[in-house]
């Protein structure tokens, strides 16, 4: 990779990084192309050039902040064998990791607005039941892709919970747990 490419990816990962920051204090309607250059010590213009639109910049921090996620899970789940436990620990990882993020978190529930948003996390969800469908199969149930989709929007549903009370919810947990273990 040249030089140039790599300052280039650097300023971008900088103005991503820049706005997940800014999350924990400001709203969607409050981030704006002004705080974030200012934030990451870069020009407006420096801003438009990688991310010609709002939206654009809104997948890059969705992207952002799913990739660090997705990371934290891999770490916690690398040494288990597909099953009921890898899911309970990349349950508890996620919901971890929101809470840790909590105003991205709640940055980009805003940004569900966008279609372009919508169809990312389609997408991305649909990936990780793929991946999440291993572990239905290795505990015998019978639609695994199926029950993986379902598990995926019952953790994002916990953490939007407990995103409202800024705190991890000891019966919401327990309920997640209870839902790996029934078939």
């Amino acid at each position: 990779m040249s030089i140039r490419v790599e300052a280039a990816a650097r300023t971008r990962a900088a103005l991503v990084d820049a706005g997940l920051r800014l999350a924990d204090h400001f709203s969607l309607a409050e981030l704006s192309a002004n705080r974030v250059v200012a934030e990451a010590g870069v020009s407006k213009g420096t801003f438009f050039h990688h991310f010609p639109s709002r939206v654009q910049y809104l997948l890059a921090l969705h992207a952002g902040f799913h990739d660090r996620v997705d990371a934290e899970i891999t770490t916690a789940i690398a040494d288990l064998p597909p099953g009921q436990e890898r899911l309970r620990v990349a349950q508890r990882a996620y919901l971890d990791s929101c809470l840790r993020n909590r105003g991205a978190r709640a940055l980009l529930l805003e940004a569900r607005a966008e279609r372009t948003i919508t169809d990312q996390i389609s997408a991305r969800n649909e990936t990780l039941a793929h991946v999440a469908a291993q572990d239905f199969r290795a505990m015998g149930w019978s639609h695994p892709v199926e029950s993986a989709r379902l598990w995926i929007g019952v953790v994002v549903e916990a953490a939007l919970l407990e995103l409202d009370d800024a705190a991890a919810s000891p019966g919401v947990r327990a309920a997640l747990e209870q839902y790996v273990t029934s078939k």
